[in-house]
C-alpha cells in the first residue's frame, strides 16, 4: 500500500546505517539444515526471502567464530574462522554474497573483552610466567593470605579470578573462567584484535556491534568495588552485591573503544555499534568528542522503562538529551540477552511498540521472532542451557527463554528442524509462526513489514526532526518534520478508547490495526484502545 500523497520533502543525505532497520539473529536459533537441532548459516541463507520479504535493511549475528560453546559462541577459539557447528568460512562468504546481491548488510558480533581458554594465545600465555603472551591476560600474584588479589566478582558468579596452581598467579575473568580477560593495556593486543577486525572487513562485512563494550579496561590500582547498599540478597543476585567503580566503565576503556573505531573508518561506510548497559546517562560518552568511538552505543531505554505514555515519553526525552549533538540515536526493543518484551507488554502493545520504533528519529533494531510477538518460552529444569541459570539460579536471569527457536510454521518443530530443537519451542507455536501470520494481513507481522515499507517512504521518519507534544491521558504524541514534511504520530498505552485532540485537520496515513486508511480527521477523533496511528498534516 502507497500512504504517500504528496512528493516528499528532499532529506539530509544520510548513510545506510541511519537510514536502516536491523534486524538480530541469534544463528543458533534461527533456522537448522542438517537435523542437529542448531541452527547454521545455510539456514539463514534460505530464510533471505523471508527477510527481504519483511523489508529490513541490515542483520547482526550474533557470534559465529569457532568456539568451545561454554557461553554460546561468546568464548571464542579462533576470531577468524566459522565453528563447524554454523558452517565454513565459504558458507559465510556466500550468506554475505547472498545478501549484498538483495541489498541487504550484514553486522558481526565483535567479542574483544576476552577470548576462550582454549584459544591459542591464552594456552601459550599460561604456559609459564615468562611466556611472550603472558602480559596478553590480566595475572596477579595472589593476595598476602594467598587468595584472590581483591573482591572483582564475575558477572556470571564468584570471585572474577581464577588461580592457575601451575604458574602460581590469579587471572581476570569478568564473566567466566573460560572466558579470561584480554589485557587491553597491552598494545600487542590491540594490534591483533585490530587484525581480526579487518579480517572480516576486508571479507566485506558491513560493520560490527562490540560485545560488552564498557568493561575492556579494569583498574590498575586492583582496587577493591564498594558494596553496594541498596543490595538484597532475597531479590538482587549475589554478582551484583557490589558497584562496579573499578571493573566497569573506565575512562581508558573510551581510548580502547576510539581505537577500533579508528580501523572501521579505514573502511568506508561501515558501522560500529556497541553494548552499553546501564543508565541511559553514562550513554553520550561512548560517542566519542573529538575522538570518535561507536557510530551507534545502544539503547535499551524503551525495555528498560515503565509500560506508560508517561514513562515512556520521560525514557525518550532523557536519552535524547544524553547524546551528544552530532551523534546517531537508535532504539532497540529485543535482543538475545532481553527477556521477550511482548511477555511485559502484551501482543496489543506490541503493535504500539513496533509503531513506536519505526517512527523515532533513529535506527530501530529487533529481534528475530519479535514480528510474530514471541514470549518467553516456559524451560523445564532439565531443559536448561543457560550457564548464567546454572550458576546464579533463582533470579530469572536465565536468557534460555528469549533463545527459544524461531517458529516457521504449525508443525511439531515449526519447521524450525527435523530434529530435536536445542531449546523447547512453547506451547502457542500453532498459532504464533511466521506461515499463520502470514495469511493475515492484519496481523502483527503484517504491521512490522507495513511499517518498514512506510518508514521508507517518508524520508521525514528518518531524516526528520523530532518534535516532542505533551502526552495525555494514555497518549504518547510527538511530530516527524522535514521542511514542509509533517507526520503526527499518536499512540494509545491505553486499552480502552481515548479521545484525540489534534492542532487541525490531519489525514490518517495508517493504523496499528491496519484498517483504516485515507480517513480525514477534523481536530478530534477516538482513538481506539491499543491503537496507534500516523498522520499526515496538509498545508
Amino acid at each position: 500500500m502507497n500512504h504517500r500523497t504528496k512528493a516528499p520533502a528532499a532529506a539530509p543525505t544520510l548513510v545506510w546505517w541511519q537510514r536502516a532497520v536491523i534486524y538480530q539473529i541469534a544463528p543458533l536459533s534461527f533456522q537448522d539444515t542438517n537435523g542437529d537441532g542448531k541452527g547454521d548459516l545455510a539456514g539463514i541463507i534460505d530464510r533471505l526471502p523471508y527477510l527481504e520479504w519483511l523489508g529490513v535493511d541490515a542483520v547482526w549475528l550474533c557470534p559465529i567464530y569457532r568456539s568451545p560453546m561454554c557461553d554460546f559462541g561468546y568464548d571464542i577459539s579462533d576470531f577468524c574462522d566459522v565453528d563447524p557447528l554454523f558452517g565454513t568460512l565459504r558458507d559465510f562468504d556466500e550468506l554475505l554474497a547472498a545478501m549484498h546481491a538483495r541489498s541487504m548488510k550484514l553486522l558481526l558480533d565483535f567479542v574483544p573483552n576476552h577470548t576462550s581458554a582454549e584459544h591459542p594465545w591464552f594456552v601459550e600465555s599460561r604456559s609459564s610466567r615468562s611466556s611472550p603472551r603472558r602480559d596478553w591476560y590480566v595475572w596477579v600474584d595472589p593476595d598476602r593470605n594467598g587468595g584472590p588479589p581483591n573482591n572483582w566478582l564475575s558477572r556470571f558468579g564468584g570471585s572474577a579470578w581464577e588461580l592457575d596452581h601451575s604458574t602460581g598467579q590469579y587471572f581476570y575473568h569478568a564473566f567466566l573462567p573460560e572466558q579470561p580477560d584480554l589485557n587491553w593495556r597491552n598494545p600487542a593486543v590491540r594490534q591483533a584484535m585490530a587484525g581480526v577486525l579487518r579480517f572480516w572487513l576486508r571479507r566485506g562485512v558491513d560493520g560490527f556491534r562490540v560485545d560488552a563494550s564498557a568493561v575492556l579496561i579494569e583498574d590498575d590500582l586492583l582496587r577493591d568495588d564498594p558494596p553496594d547498599p541498596k543490595y538484597d540478597p532475597k531479590t538482587i543476585p549475589p554478582p551484583q552485591r557490589l558497584t562496579r567503580v573499578f571493573t566497569d566503565d573506565r575512562p581508558e576503556t573510551m581510548e580502547c573503544l576510539a581505537q577500533l573505531r579508528s580501523v572501521i573508518d579505514e573502511f568506508p561506510e561501515r558501522v560500529l555499534a556497541g553494548e552499553v548497559q546501564g543508565k541511559t546517562d553514562r550513554i553520550g560518552h561512548f560517542y566519542g568528542q573529538g575522538q570518535p568511538r561507536l557510530h551507534l552505543p545502544l539503547n535499551f531505554a524503551l525495555l528498560d522503562t515503565d509500560w506508560s505514555a508517561v514513562s515512556v515519553q520521560a525514557a525518550i526525552d532523557a536519552y535524547l538529551n544524553a547524546i551528544p549533538a552530532n551523534g546517531w540515536s537508535d532504539w532497540v526493543i529485543g535482543g538475545h540477552d532481553k527477556k521477550r518484551v511482548a511477555s511485559r507488554i502484551g501482543e496489543a502493545q506490541m503493535r504500539i511498540l513496533a509503531m513506536l520504533v519505526m517512527t523515532l528519529k533513529g535506527t530501530p533494531f529487533f529481534f528475530a521472532g519479535d514480528e510474530i510477538g514471541m514470549t518467553n518460552v516456559a524451560i523445564p529444569p532439565d531443559r536448561v542451557q543457560d550457564v548464567f541459570e546454572k550458576l546464579v539460579p533463582g533470579y530469572g536471569l536465565n536468557r534460555d527463554p528469549e533463545r527459544s527457536p524461531m517458529r516457521w510454521d504449525g508443525s511439531r518443530h515449526g519447521g524450525f528442524t527435523s530434529g530435536e530443537p536445542w531449546l523447547p519451542m512453547g506451547d502457542d507455536i500453532g498459532e504464533r509462526n511466521v506461515a499463520r501470520l502470514q495469511q493475515d494481513r492484519r496481523s502483527l507481522i503484517w504491521l512490522f513489514r507495513s511499517l518498514i515499507a512506510f518508514r521508507k517512504s517518508r524520508p521525514a521518519l528518518t531524516a526528520g526532526e523530532y518534535c516532542a507534544m505533551r502526552s495525555r491521558d494514555d497518549i504518547l504524541m510527538f511530530k516527524r518534520e522535514l521542511r514542509n514534511d509533517c507526520l503526527l504520530i499518536a499512540l494509545n498505552f491505553s486499552s480502552q478508547p481515548r479521545n484525540l485532540q489534534l492542532p487541525g485537520k490531519a489525514k490518517l496515513l495508517i493504523s496499528t490495526a491496519l484498517d483504516r486508511a485515507t480517513e480525514v480527521i477534523e481536530r478530534q477523533s477516538i482513538l481506539r484502545g491499543n491503537e496507534g496511528v500516523i498522520l499526515e498534516f496538509g498545508e
